[in-house]
């Protein structure tokens, strides 16, 4: 407690700051609780939970890749693509950018497809916020499997109802044939001037942009998509690819993060891992995160840095407390 309170003293973070929630709002945090053995408890905690989850879903994709390829869908990769490794210990977001814009040259200003890979934690979603920013305004645009897979959980759901189902049939709703069927109601392009994805089929006419916080977020879609994305990584993974390289042809840099047993198949010369080479830092990250997430929320806009320090001692220990 000691060691906190003086830290404090030393290293304040006010509201501005916290309000941020970004890679400064982490830095400030570890700055102050960074000797903390509360706070190293809890990195550790979750920099080992990274690593874990991290090799659970690259086994998981693995599997759904290997299955595409069995089928079919995916031609096996012999060699896969080469990635530039850009370890981001050390680094600010805007060092990482620079290293990719660099290397991408006048693909930067004409346009192209970005991909990005990396330890949860290394940045990834920091990098790719800060590189639409940093790029040409309005030539940039990111892109989420997560959408294709909704949609595809939305029509297979969808499916199962109208065929009187009394809960989703995996087995009935993924066969190879169904799944063709499904992607063939997935359409990207322009609409209404904006680049989108529109679903088309069985009662379904929507685009994604405007049902995406609603009908893809309910509980016919999320309770399912788990299933459906383990065994269509095949089909959204060719979605993508297509969808990316059209982006990428009219003039805009698309901006795509995944796993590599993935994004392998997104045709790009411009690819990036994210590397962390002191793995504790990891876990400084997202402990850092979910704190200023809580302290936020504790103490609102606007809140006096005695009250962001009390309410960050406080939230920590909370924290610590629920590891198992």
């Amino acid at each position: 407690m000691w060691f906190i309170q003086n830290c404090f003293k030393r290293k304040t973070m006010d509201a501005a700051t916290l309000e941020k929630q970004n890679a400064a709002t982490s830095a400030a945090i570890i700055a102050a609780l960074g000797a903390d053995e509360g706070f190293l408890k809890l990195s550790k905690f979750e920099g080992d939970a990274i690593v874990k989850r991290d090799e659970e879903d690259a086994e998981k994709l693995q599997r759904g890749v290997d299955s595409s390829i069995a089928k079919g869908v995916l031609p096996k990769l012999e060699p896969p693509p080469t990635y530039q490794v850009i370890d981001v210990l050390g680094k600010t977001p805007d060092d990482v950018c620079n290293t990719i814009i660099a290397h991408m040259g006048a693909a930067a200003n004409t346009g192209g497809v970005v991909v990005l890979c990396g330890l949860s934690g290394t940045g990834k979603g920091t990098t790719v916020a800060r590189l639409g920013e940093l790029l040409p305004e309005g030539k940039t645009r990111g892109w989420s499997n997560g959408d294709v897979f909704r949609s595809l959980t939305l029509l297979a759901a969808t499916w199962c109802e109208q065929q009187g189902c009394d809960a989703f049939d995996a087995e009935k709703a993924l066969t190879p044939e169904k799944l063709a069927e499904f992607m063939a109601m997935l359409e990207f392009g322009k609409f209404e001037g904006n680049w989108d994805i529109k679903i088309s089929g069985l009662g379904v006419d929507a685009l994604v942009s405007k049902i995406k916080n609603t009908e893809l977020k309910g509980p016919k879609v999320s309770k399912n998509i788990p299933t459906v994305a383990e065994q269509t990584q095949g089909e959204v993974v060719k979605f993508a690819a297509a969808a990316a390289q059209q982006m990428g042809e009219a003039g805009l840099i698309v901006l795509l993060e995944g796993r590599e047993a993935t994004v392998n198949y997104i045709p790009s010369p411009y690819r990036y891992t994210l590397t962390m080479s002191d793995h504790t830092v990891l876990g400084q990250r997202r402990a850092a995160q979910r704190l200023g997430a809580a302290v936020l929320k504790e103490v609102g806009a606007g809140a006096a840095d005695a009250a962001i320090a009390e309410a960050l001692t406080a939230c920590c220990g909370t924290l610590v407390g629920e590891i198992p």
